[in-house]
């Protein structure tokens, strides 16, 4: 897939936005603003943009509990975000889904999921459709290290490879399932390497590259979209933050975070790849943060701002003929 300056300083961009939505969901769930848990996707961000970029807004993505970052990148409003993690009426499930359950349809968004594995029976489900209504749609469903080795991984992979589903299976390896590493408990050392048993090809991607993520995604969605069926796409990744917000983390080590953070920030390495490229000056590169951080600002205190629903409208939306 061919890119070009644009579309470079696009992606950059959006990493930004993501990394600031994140920061900011993080600061305010510190201060007790937002309530339940929330999951951050810090230091993945190359995984998630790059990823969606290769989609067209019509395409469908299953996410995970970890998925702000798959939101936004799939063309989701960050104000409208912040207010479902405000519980305000005016968020994408009207404050009832909260972090881990927005949705949006009309982006393609199936939903985020708080049970692991949780997205591969409903992308299973998308790419049937797609195929029995003859469009040209792709469905990506994300999935961690941890919930490649879930029942439901090997069954919608074994589905979609019978039928030859157009769907692509993406796992952010951040080398941890919530606190265990993927080197304990992930069998044959690569979730991509998988690909061989079902017939499918499988394909690992640097997840700190956004360019390498886009190119290796847009190979997969092709292949589906032409429909010579499902592909597993692996990007190593790594997370900044813990499992939740609030984790411990005695499973790694702080010398091992920092290490990551200093030799592995995928938005670092991409601006030094603009900057060499010539795209992106330092004047630049700070009125686009400026940009994004004013952006975010303004998301949170709109979040903050909207109404709760009312008590009366509990079982609106439940039902489709009430």
């Amino acid at each position: 897939m061919k890119i070009t300056k644009g579309e470079k300083l696009a992606l950059y961009k959006k990493m930004l936005t993501v990394r600031a939505f994140e920061e900011k969901a993080g600061e305010l769930f510190a201060q007790n603003l937002i309530p339940g848990f929330i999951h951050l996707s810090i230091g993945e961000e190359a995984s998630s943009v790059g990823t969606c970029s290769a989609l067209r807004q019509d395409d469908y993505v299953a996410s995970t509990h970890r998925g702000h970052g798959h939101l936004i990148a799939k063309g989701a409003d960050p104000k409208r975000m912040f207010a479902e993690l405000f519980g305000r009426k005016t968020g994408y499930c009207k404050g009832k889904g909260g972090s881990m359950h927005i949705a949006d349809f009309s982006l393609g968004i199936l939903g985020a999921n708080g049970v692991v594995g949780g997205g591969f029976p409903i992308i299973i489900g998308a790419g049937l459709s797609i195929k029995l209504r003859k469009t040209d749609q792709v469905g990506v469903v994300f999935f961690g290290d941890g919930a490649a080795n879930r029942g439901t991984f090997h069954e919608a992979v074994n589905m979609a490879a019978v039928w030859k589903l157009p769907v692509v299976f993406v796992c952010e390896n951040n080398l941890y399932a919530s606190t265990t590493p993927s080197a304990y408990s992930l069998a044959g050392g690569s979730v991509a390497k998988r690909a061989c048993a079902y017939g499918i090809p499988g394909y690992v991607a640097n997840g700190d590259d956004v360019l390498e993520v886009r190119k290796t995604v847009s190979l997969a969605v092709e292949q589906a979209r032409e429909g010579k069926g499902p592909s597993i796409v692996e990007n190593k990744t790594y997370r900044f933050r813990g499992h939740f917000e609030g984790d411990p983390q005695k499973y790694r080590t702080k010398d091992e975070i920092e290490d990551f953070m200093k030799k592995h920030d995928p938005i670092e390495l991409f601006r030094a790849v603009l900057a060499a490229e010539g795209i992106l000056s330092p004047k630049g590169d700070k009125e686009t943060r400026d940009e994004v951080t004013a952006m975010i600002e303004d998301a949170a205190r709109y979040g903050q701002e909207e109404p709760l629903p009312q008590p009366e409208e509990a079982l609106e939306d439940l039902y489709v003929n009430p």
